[in-house]
């Protein structure tokens, strides 16, 4: 567990118990803390055993607490303990704040911060399996794996390697990464910001944070970013990443397409900043579920699972990636158009529209693709196209959007894709 001795004496309120709230308090008890905990689900309140130093209760009245820990999922705009934190004048943070202050009580070590709209759980795998092959202590948290807090500290030497979410950016005020690393931006949660300017802002904070002579690693591939790096130029510690030189060659086998191409340059990047070989780590990189990822090969016919695509954005580049395609797209939209797909058009061979965006997306593409469907449910779409499938063909799931009209969630999504695939006759 990843604790601070600054914790000690103070006094904290927490809001959610989910994996990284429990972690959250167990790390704040342990590291000499009071604690007052709440959240809606009894289950998770139960769980808890007695402490003497924690109380399970309504967060009614917040005066008195050193900080206010919620879970990225505060909608920090519009929920009223955040107003109620701040009319408070007590600081509203996340887990990555707490580890940031943790550090100074850790072993000599790096941090890596890797932010983005699309590619940033590829490239903070990529660069932790980088570390790992060559034999550096590292360890993978933030908007994925475990909960940082609930990690055994590493070794000296050792690199911490966050993904981290613009949610995540706004509650940390004094992480200092040793290198940060900014892939794109494109607009997506501006339910939660004023403006794609705001959102914009929330990434860029990433870079405000860090110390004199520590690295940027910055993609220009977009207006956003560019000025970004415009703006860090003059610190002299900046490194730019572009897909405008790529000419289709895959890095290895689970790093297929131009998106995948900004993701390696930018963990090279990194890995030369830490001064750490790359090896044969490209080669034997097997990807992330639910990112272009195979999940089947039936009569030289690849069925590719990439529900991880929730904005056309980050659908466009599964597009590219593959010559001939039969596209299952729709879901819970979140805009009106499939632009940044258009440039990927010619590689679709057939489309297969389904949930909550069926019809538009059926409208959108009946005349700019040779076949288009309504296939209206995933099952109906793996049917259909797998039938219409030839050799040499892949049957894509790269939705463009959210999930929630139909699942779960991406992983559930990317579950159902699976069994339908496993279930044809």
């Amino acid at each position: 567990m990843i604790v601070s001795r600054d914790w000690a004496g103070k006094r904290y309120a927490v809001l959610g118990l989910a994996r990284s709230g429990a972690a959250t308090v167990s790390a704040l008890l342990a590291g000499g803390a009071s604690v007052v905990a709440w959240d809606s689900d009894p289950a998770k309140r139960e769980a808890f055993a007695a402490h003497d130093r924690l109380s399970i209760a309504p967060l009614d009245d917040l005066s008195g607490f050193d900080a206010l820990v919620v879970s990225p999922g505060v909608p920090l705009n519009t929920h009223p303990l955040a107003a109620a934190a701040r009319a408070a004048g007590v600081p509203v943070i996340g887990d990555i704040e707490l580890f940031a202050q943790a550090r100074r009580n850790l072993p000599p070590h790096k941090v890596v911060g890797i932010t983005g709209t699309n590619g940033k759980s590829t490239t903070t795998a990529l660069v932790h399996h980088i570390l790992k092959t060559a034999g550096v202590p590292a360890l993978m948290g933030g908007n994925i794996g475990l909960p940082i807090l609930g990690e055994a500290p590493l070794p000296e030497g050792g690199v911490y390697v966050l993904e981290l979410s613009s949610y995540q950016i706004d509650l940390t005020q004094s992480l200092d990464c040793d290198v940060a690393v900014l892939l794109n931006i494109t607009p997506d949660h501006l339910d939660r910001y004023d403006g794609f300017e705001g959102y914009v802002a929330s990434k860029a904070r990433l870079f405000a944070m860090q110390s004199a002579g520590h690295f940027a690693v910055v993609g220009i591939d977009d207006e956003p970013t560019r000025q970004i790096a415009a703006d860090l130029r003059q610190r002299g510690d900046l490194f730019e990443v572009s897909t405008a030189d790529f000419n289709g060659h895959a890095a290895g086998p689970a790093l297929r397409g131009p998106h995948n191409a900004q993701n390696v340059a930018a963990a090279r990047l990194v890995a030369a900043s830490l001064g750490v070989p790359i090896a044969e780590a490209l080669e034997t990189f097997t990807g992330l579920p639910h990112r272009m990822q195979q999940v089947a090969v039936r009569g030289e016919v690849a069925f590719v699972d990439d529900s991880k695509a929730t904005n056309p954005e980050s659908a466009a580049p599964a597009l590219g990636a593959f010559p001939r395609i039969h596209w299952i797209v729709g879901g819970k939209r979140k805009g009106d158009d499939l632009d940044a797909c258009t440039p990927h058009l010619g590689h679709v061979v057939a489309a297969y529209t389904i949930g909550e965006a069926a019809p538009l997306f059926f409208d959108l593409l009946k005349d700019k693709v040779p076949v288009v469907e309504q296939s209206g449910t995933l099952e109906a779409a793996v049917a259909h196209a797998a039938a219409a499938a030839q050799p040499g063909d892949t049957v894509l799931l790269s939705p463009a959007c959210a999930s929630f009209d139909q699942f779960r969630d991406y992983e559930a999504r990317g579950d159902a894709f699976r069994a339908a695939v496993e279930a044809l006759a």
